[in-house]
């Protein structure tokens, strides 16, 4: 491992940031570590780079117990939040700053500079002032610098946070490019999910200065253990449901009922409903449809039509010829145009609301709607009493 974290803890007076946090990064993987702010992202991060030393736990490189070294004894290249680059210096000194304690020559330094710069595609900037380049640029020179000691592990620090969403996108493809090209070992720090999902291998998800989640960005996504990672790793809608223990078992779940063994739920050790009496559904938006209501005058077969936009799933879960689905009577409260799709936010009869994602138009607010959800795509979660 090239990157092992053990029970780290790490208290700031009687507030504790971190809470037995423990991870190991294999050579050349790109992990993101992905939580809201404030749960303690950064502290970990200054733990590995040595600018905190945590209160109980260890850090090791290789390894090798790094936890009491100070930052200049260990190997670790970083890329933080905000610029850091010096002004009054060139972008080729800037990049050259980390190397001139090492026992590199003049000639060694300036051919590793060159380097990164190409790496970053800056080669044509060596001599140009950090105050002369656009945000991204400073970001890909901040990049070289951290990268030019040839570090065992790279730490980037919400390295895109202040950037546009268009040069956002294009650094993140950027990062994965470098990081594939040169295999440094990366600890991808952000509170942003989409760049997690875009850029990792793997995702840890840190909540409250504990690990509550770890694994592939799309098995959390398709299959989150917990209500958090549900509601935080995408955009999710949660729903109560009430279980009967009647013979058979059923769930409702917003005013439709369906029995556990169709649900395919009950066998589930990762959901076991069988023993609980109340749970939480996730959906996630893409994964409903809505239909209006059809009228008793109303003759026409397009009312019935279960799937309303293009790109509605059709990988449902199948018994004999029918699909397993569950259907929600409500209320159009509001649609949003995004741009990219419209948000339908419909107040549904059970008193609770949920967001249909549609790529056209063709509902209106006061519109009485069915809501239609596969059964394969709910996530359930049992509540202890």
């Amino acid at each position: 491992m090239t990157l092992e974290l053990d029970e780290l803890t790490h208290r700031y007076g009687s507030e504790r940031a971190l809470d037995d946090v423990t991870l190991a990064l294999d050579d050349g993987e790109l992990v993101a570590l992905l939580g809201p702010s404030g749960c303690g992202k950064t502290t970990i991060v200054q733990a590995i780079a040595g600018h905190v030393e945590p209160t109980a736990g260890r850090v090791s490189l290789r390894g090798t117990d790094v936890t009491g070294a100070p930052p200049e004894d260990r190997n670790v290249g970083i890329v933080f939040q905000r610029s850091t680059l010096y002004p009054h210096m060139t972008v080729g000194e800037n990049v050259a700053y980390g190397l001139k304690s090492g026992d590199l020559t003049a000639d060694l330094v300036s051919e590793r500079v060159d380097r990164y710069l190409e790496l970053v595609e800056l080669a044509d900037r060596r001599d140009a002032s950090p105050t002369a380049l656009s945000g991204g640029e400073s970001r890909r020179v901040e990049l070289a610098r951290a990268l030019a000691p040839e570090p065992d592990v790279l730490l980037l620090d919400e390295p895109l946070s202040a950037l546009d969403t268009g040069l956002r996108t294009r650094l993140r493809d950027e990062i994965v490019r470098i990081q594939q090209q040169i295999g440094v070992t990366t600890l991808f720090v952000t509170h942003d999910q989409e760049d997690a999902m875009s850029v990792a291998d793997r995702i840890v998800v840190l909540r409250e200065g504990a690990i509550v989640a770890a694994g592939e960005p799309r098995i959390l996504y398709e299959s989150p253990p917990n209500c958090f990672v549900a509601s935080f790793l995408g955009r999710s809608n949660e729903l109560s449901a009430t279980i009967d223990d009647r013979d058979p078992s059923t769930m409702t779940v917003g005013g439709s009922e369906l029995t556990l063994d169709e649900a395919e739920l009950v066998d589930n050790p990762s959901n076991p409903l069988a023993d609980a009496s109340y749970a939480i559904v996730h959906v996630r938006p893409s994964d409903l449809t809505i239909r209006p209501v059809r009228r008793p005058t109303d003759t026409s077969s397009d009312a019935d039509t279960p799937s309303d936009r293009p790109d509605a799933s059709i990988d449902l879960r199948l018994s004999g010829d029918r699909l397993k689905t569950i259907e929600m009577q409500g209320t159009v409260a509001h649609v949003r145009d995004v741009g990219h799709r419209y948000d339908v936010c419909v107040g549904l009869d059970s008193r609770e609301t949920v967001t249909v994602e549609r790529n056209r138009d063709g509902v209106n607010e006061a519109d009485r709607v069915t809501v239609t959800a596969a059964v394969s795509d709910l996530t359930v979660f049992p509540v202890s009493e």
